[in-house]
């Protein structure tokens, strides 16, 4: 019996077949022998057989019937492997919770044995826990621990598996190069030693990352290889990670079969699995790829599928990636509402995501509030409670005295009478007691609402103060006129400040204007438009530059400069169109960080687009274009960011889109600018109707 769970037990990895047919024959033996410790053993191996080829309802039942055994014997050796393994199961089937805290507990049972290998392990386990829950810094302080020891055990294989795990990391965090340099890094430490255990996760991570290059092809080719080996080696996991993976590939450069059939099989592959996390991804897959084929009623079918799903596991991002893509879905069949109702769902996780600290920040102040005043209403609960007991008290003691005193009627008639007013005095004095207290209590929690109350009016003062500040950086509307007598400006912040602004600049004959979008809005966006704007004139004053691309690419690196200072890894930034409108030669230019220039010429609206990509950080920078227009008199050109057409209303409560945008300025485009402005205002208001404004507003026209 022995022998079998040794060899189970070394085989499982490589073989897990056959481990798992020898740990049922120990297990028959030590049934047979009535050995509990055995059993133990074997079912524990079984376990790990059962989790390898990605049977994870199996997995779970054996482990954890070789827990309750290996706790009733006091086992600490097994009780840690069982512990271990359902950690990795319920990670596997994306249930973080119950993974980290099946580690965690692993991981003391490591420390009590002083299993080093146990423990570089379990905190990897741990580590990949925070790593997808997004919580990054702990993440990476668990890899380098984990490193540290495998490094210092000599193991390879423990070695390779925490490398290509940082490299994900770095890939979540956005910065590609780092990830990769990883994954090559752990890939030619286990191509040295001959191992493939870990060569199908490199080559997929890989992928991954030409994928985000949009090098489609050499992405695909890494995911083959990813795939063949998964298959050669029998790691089911990673064979349906690679199809799902091929799968966007393919549908990147739409050959919408061949990834309709990959997802498929993914589907197929996590189903027999039980892995939640695969089935929901594919679900999401095979959803979008519908919606961009147009099979919307089936779109809406898998969309929902993944919703329940991710919701159910708590995957706070995907369910936000879903809920997008269900939003986008409805609004392009026409159901604005729906639209509306998804797309609100989705930048609510997005915010929770993003705005973390903001978040516990006010969730602590509400909680000290609440909390005062629960404690507050108890104690005054709990002195009228004390003050009827001690009235009940009194009470008997004078029953008792009256007994005793029954021989001596009359006195203690007196007496009664005697206490009867002492205690309706006392009942008073209670009463009155109990009053001030109430009182007291509840001035305190007036005190307590008055104060929260004056917080929040220093935090608008502020907000406020901060407007006036953003609207100092803000070119006043009389020097637009000055510079640019036939101009509007239609500026509609969603909060009280915004991240979009406008922008305006005289270099000697050239006028350079621009409309900006920066990362959120309100306090944040409002914070970014400052470091972008301040930019911009720096560029303009201190450096000279009055091309529209070279502003750009000097602007972007300024921001870098600035953003790089802080310790956190910033990635605001800002889309932008700029043009520069020159009257000596007369000559117009422009050049567009994701924000195209609209122009109107013989009653055409002709479109310049602009470079796809922002003003911050982003993956393969290139020298922003600069685009020299042919501009007649009497032409007018428009600047704009995307809170106009984003905005939802309308009969059926959908986006007002840059087409129906397009059509409008075209209409109007004769009239005067103060009519244009007036019409865009009155036909935005309309739209919107009863519905909130979900995003800044920003608009420029310059007639020619």
């Amino acid at each position: 019996m022995n022998t079998l769970n040794n060899l189970s037990f070394s085989l499982y990895l490589s073989k897990p077949d056959t481990a798992i047919l020898l740990a049922q024959q120990a297990d028959a033996l030590a049934t047979k022998l009535g050995w509990i410790k055995g059993e133990a053993y074997a079912n524990c191996y079984e376990g790990l057989g059962y989790k390898k080829k990605s049977n994870y309802s199996k997995a779970t039942d054996c482990s954890l019937k070789s827990l309750k055994m290996a706790e009733e014997t006091g086992n600490k050796n097994i009780q840690e492997k069982d512990l271990s393994n359902l950690a990795a199961v319920f990670f596997n089937q994306g249930n973080y919770p119950k993974s980290l805290d099946y580690a965690t507990n692993a991981l003391k049972l490591n420390e009590e044995l002083g299993d080093k290998l146990g423990q570089a392990t379990n905190v990897g386990n741990i580590a990949n826990v925070y790593n997808y829950q997004g919580d990054y810094p702990k993440a990476l302080e668990n890899y380098l621990k984990a490193l540290k020891l495998a490094e210092e055990l000599g193991n390879v294989k423990m070695q390779v598996k925490l490398l290509g795990n940082m490299g994900v990391l770095y890939h979540y965090e956005g910065d590609n190069n780092k990830a990769l340099e990883y994954y090559q890094r752990a890939l030619k430490i286990e191509q040295d030693a001959g191992d493939k255990t870990f060569q199908p996760n490199n080559f997929c991570n890989m992928a991954t990352i030409y994928d985000d290059m949009h090098e489609y092809s050499k992405a695909i080719d890494y995911y083959q290889k990813a795939l063949k080996m998964s298959v050669e080696i029998g790691d089911r996991e990673v064979e349906a990670t690679s199809l799902g993976n091929i799968g966007n590939a393919y549908a990147n450069i739409h050959e919408y079969a061949k990834a309709l059939d990959c997802y498929e099989k993914g589907l197929k592959l996590g189903e027999g699995m039980g892995d939640t996390s695969i089935i929901s991804v594919n679900y999401g897959n095979i959803g979008d790829l519908y919606v961009r084929t147009g099979k919307y009623k089936d779109a809406e079918e898998y969309l929902k599928k993944a919703i329940a799903i991710d919701s159910s596991i708590g995957d706070q991002n995907s369910l936000m990636l879903v809920e997008e893509g269900l939003s986008d879905m409805y609004d392009s069949t026409g159901r604005g509402k729906l639209a509306l109702v998804w797309f609100k769902k989705a930048m609510t996780i997005k915010d929770t995501l993003f705005n973390a600290d903001k978040n516990k920040a006010l969730t602590r102040k509400e909680l000290t509030y609440t909390y005062e005043k629960k404690e507050a209403a108890a104690k005054a609960e709990q002195d009228e409670k004390d003050a009827i007991a001690a009235e009940d008290k009194h009470k008997q003691q004078i029953i008792t005295w009256a007994v005793l005193s029954g021989l001596l009627l009359a006195l203690v008639f007196a007496g009664f009478i005697f206490r009867s007013l002492r205690v309706t005095r006392k009942q008073k004095r209670v009463i009155e007691i109990k009053n001030i207290e109430t009182e007291r209590q509840k001035k305190l929690i007036e005190e307590q609402k008055a104060l929260v109350e004056e917080k929040n009016k220093d935090i608008l003062d502020s907000i406020n103060y901060a407007k006036r500040l953003q609207e100092a950086i803000l070119p006043p509307v009389n020097i637009i006129k000055k510079y640019l007598p036939e101009s509007f400006l239609l500026y509609k912040p969603k909060d009280i400040v915004a991240g979009d602004f406008y922008w305006l600049e005289k270099a000697g004959d050239t006028i350079l204007i621009a409309a900006a979008d920066c990362t959120g809005h309100g306090v944040p966006g409002a914070l970014v438009s400052v470091v972008c704007s301040n930019a911009l004139n720096r560029t303009v004053k201190e450096f000279k530059i009055t091309e529209p691309g070279k502003i750009l690419d000097k602007v972007r690196e300024l921001v870098l400069e600035t953003f790089e200072k802080s310790e956190s890894n910033v990635q605001d930034g800002m889309d932008i169109s700029l043009a520069a409108i020159s009257y000596q030669p007369k000559a117009i230019s422009w050049s567009g960080a994701y924000n195209s220039l609209w122009y109107v010429h013989n009653n055409q609206v002709i479109e310049v687009a602009a470079d796809k990509q922002p003003i911050g950080k982003t993956d393969n920078p290139k020298t922003f274009t600069t685009h020299n227009l042919n501009i007649q008199k009497g032409d007018t050109l428009y600047l704009f960011t995307d809170g106009y057409a984003d905005q939802f209303g309308g009969p059926k409560g959908k986006k007002f889109k840059y087409k129906q945008l397009q059509e409008k300025l075209l209409a109007i485009s004769h009239q005067s600018m103060a009519e244009q402005k007036q019409i865009l205002e009155t036909t935005l208001d309309e739209w919107k109707g009863d519905l909130e404004q979900v995003d800044d507003i920003l608009i420029i026209g310059v007639k020619v």
